[in-house]
């Protein structure tokens, strides 16, 4: 008992905070006000030192100005703006690249990740694992998107080989060094944050947290980026897409040329024809995929075109933190 109060001490006092929470915030004004509150009380009750980082990916509502007063009231938060939307995981890694704290925990704005469940985290962090993610077993979310997450969470995990139950539950604890390693990755196209962590963690686990239901405002994520936000996961973190190609293409080419020697057959010994709306029909058909797989190789062309690029992550057009 002695040990552990020397221990949390220790944190209380070191120089940089042993704690820093990471809050990506778009169009929020109706939830932030809950959020700090809720936020300060459990973090004031865990008797650690901490910072809290807000990064305005881009509001168009008044966001910014709310944060600014949170600002001016506590000297615990820190601020930073965007100048135009990015998009959440990218402000997630600001938030990295901006902390100090030799734990970092990232939740959303929307306070369907509960705040008080923070200490969960933190406790496995102390057992020795050095990423934490939470698993939203009771999802308060439409079925339609608890439907398409559960497909896609299956699919993603065994095409990728990142063995994840919950890729969008981003209530997570990431120790120090592997946010380091984050955030030397030298790529601009490819920052899924859990699935990165997963990659450079040595001892990840994930628990299960609540979830409830989103009270004011309305998600970023439709369906649409939903879907392709599973997409840039799947192109980014696995060859097997492209590799499926190959062997697809090599099994029409094989079907293609069984089916034309068997209408040369049928020429031959039956003078049997199909007719020349059959023939374009099919043709159509093989040239509709062909273009479809041109499409998915040019994802990949396209992500080389991004990282050759080497344009900025993102850009900070305001900061209010003296």
């Amino acid at each position: 008992m002695e040990e552990k109060q020397e221990i949390t001490a220790d944190k209380k006092n070191h120089q940089s905070p042993y704690l820093s929470i990471v809050v990506p915030v778009c169009n929020e004004q109706e939830n932030l006000a809950h959020l700090y509150s809720r936020l300060k009380k459990t973090l004031d009750s865990l008797n650690s030192s901490y910072e809290i980082i807000f990064i305005d990916d881009g509001s168009r509502d008044k966001s910014w100005d709310i944060l600014e007063d949170f600002r001016n009231k506590d000297n615990l938060i820190k601020i930073f703006q965007f100048n135009r939307n990015y998009g959440q995981h990218t402000a997630i890694l600001a938030g990295f690249e901006l902390s100090r704290g030799e734990v970092i925990v990232t939740i959303d704005a929307d306070l369907q990740n509960p705040p008080e469940e923070i200490p969960k985290l933190l406790k496995e962090i102390e057992n020795g694992h050095d990423v934490v993610g939470g698993l939203r077993k009771n999802r308060k979310d439409p079925f339609l998107r608890k439907f398409i997450s559960k497909v896609g969470n299956k699919v993603l995990a065994k095409i990728t080989g990142i063995k994840l139950k919950d890729y969008g539950c981003m209530l997570r604890a990431y120790r120090k060094e592997v946010v380091k390693r984050i955030c030397d990755v030298n790529e601009f196209s490819s920052f899924f944050i859990p699935a990165l962590a997963y990659t450079y963690a040595n001892n990840l686990i994930e628990i299960v947290v609540e979830h409830n239901e989103r009270l004011e405002g309305k998600s970023k994520y439709n369906l649409l980026k939903l879907a392709k936000l599973n997409f840039d996961i799947l192109t980014s973190f696995s060859l097997i897409p492209i590799q499926i190609i190959t062997l697809l293409g090599f099994f029409i080419g094989l079907t293609g040329g069984t089916f034309g020697g068997i209408l040369i057959l049928l020429k031959i010994f039956f003078n049997a024809s199909n007719g020349f709306l059959t023939l374009i029909s099919i043709l159509a058909a093989f040239t509709g995929l062909q273009v479809f797989l041109l499409g998915l190789i040019g994802e990949y062309i396209g992500r080389i075109y991004v990282e050759v690029r080497k344009r900025p992550r993102y850009i900070i057009n305001e900061k209010n933190n003296s």
